[in-house]
């Protein structure tokens, strides 16, 4: 299987169609339900809107701001990918929360304009964590558990993450950098849909391959810890994003992770299921089976190697 394939979650094969896909590829697509097409439409409207604003504008509402929240806007090449900008700007929020020690807990930070992000936001990371527990109920067929699995115990208190991203047009002749460079993710499951501008590729069999650039799919990828906790049978798959269109190019990732104090073992299984080679040679060189503590420790240390310089500021803090 060489194509991100696209799977109707509620089709009677679909555990098994997802099933195969995360164990091949690591990636598969599902449909935008209708009703959430003018949703969609609206929240991208409202990115460009935000984004079109000065930047003096939007640093009301950076990062710094946010604090140990790690909620708000960073500018162009603000965030880092094995320690390169990355050329794309973006905006962070998570579920809303009251202020908290902990980092990636606390209150998000709204800008003044446009005034109807914040419902817009709210709105779709609601509907993109529904989506998400329903994907993750099929999965856990797929793996031989029963569906509430993952809704029952990991994702019972979701870690929920969301980030709108704008990727400028790549300057041409320009091959040293990425919009964002070869990665994985963190966590269970990524839903990402964008405008239909393409530019994403990932590594399947050793090979870049595009996936769909579709605004009515909700491109799925699986995360670090999923592959852990499956043994390396569901795959946390290397891509990459580089905008060669003649215009911005809009993403809205969501992630659905684990609880942020839930421990992560490893699932037992019965059958005689072998780690393929080429998933031992990972782009970071990270072993997945070696982890201690809870999710949100191991997130925690992730994140601060993205925005070092708000790591940095955390510790000085305590």
């Amino acid at each position: 299987m060489k194509l991100v394939p696209v799977v109707d979650p509620s089709a009677g094969d679909a555990a098994a169609t997802i099933d195969r896909a995360c164990r091949e590829v690591g990636f598969f697509a599902v449909p935008l339900a209708p009703e959430l097409v003018a949703a969609r439409d609206h929240l991208l409207a409202l990115a460009a809107e935000f984004f079109a604003l000065a930047d003096d504008e939007k640093a009301a509402v950076s990062m710094e701001v946010g604090g140990p929240a790690w909620r708000g806007w960073f500018p162009l090449g603000g965030e880092l990918t094995s320690g390169i900008p990355d050329r794309k700007e973006g905006y962070y929020f998570g579920t809303e929360l009251p202020p908290d020690p902990r980092p990636m807990h606390g209150p998000n930070v709204w800008p003044a304009r446009p005034p109807e992000l914040r419902t817009a936001v709210t709105d779709w990371m609601s509907a993109m964590e529904s989506l998400g527990q329903q994907l993750l109920s099929v999965m856990a067929v797929g793996l031989g558990r029963e569906p509430g699995f993952f809704a029952n115990g990991l994702t019972a208190d979701p870690t929920s993450l969301f980030r709108i991203f704008r990727y400028p047009p790549h300057p041409d002749g320009d091959s040293a950098t990425w919009g964002v460079g070869e990665h994985s993710d963190y966590g269970l499951l990524t839903l990402l849909v964008t405008d239909g501008t393409p530019g994403l590729e990932v590594k399947v069999q050793g090979d870049w391959v595009p996936a769909p650039a579709d605004a009515d799919l909700v491109v799925c990828n699986l995360g670090d810890m999923l592959d852990r906790l499956t043994g390396g049978r569901y795959r946390s798959t290397p891509h990459r994003a580089r905008n060669h269109a003649g215009h911005d190019r809009y993403s809205l990732p969501f992630f659905l992770d684990p609880g942020w104090h839930a421990s992560v073992e490893p699932l037992e299984f019965d059958d005689d299921w072998q780690v393929p080679l080429d998933a031992h040679a990972r782009w970071d060189r990270g072993n997945l089976r070696d982890l201690h503590g809870s999710y949100g420790e191991w997130l925690g240390a992730k994140v601060a190697k993205v925005f070092p310089h708000l790591a940095d500021r955390q510790r000085d803090s305590v």
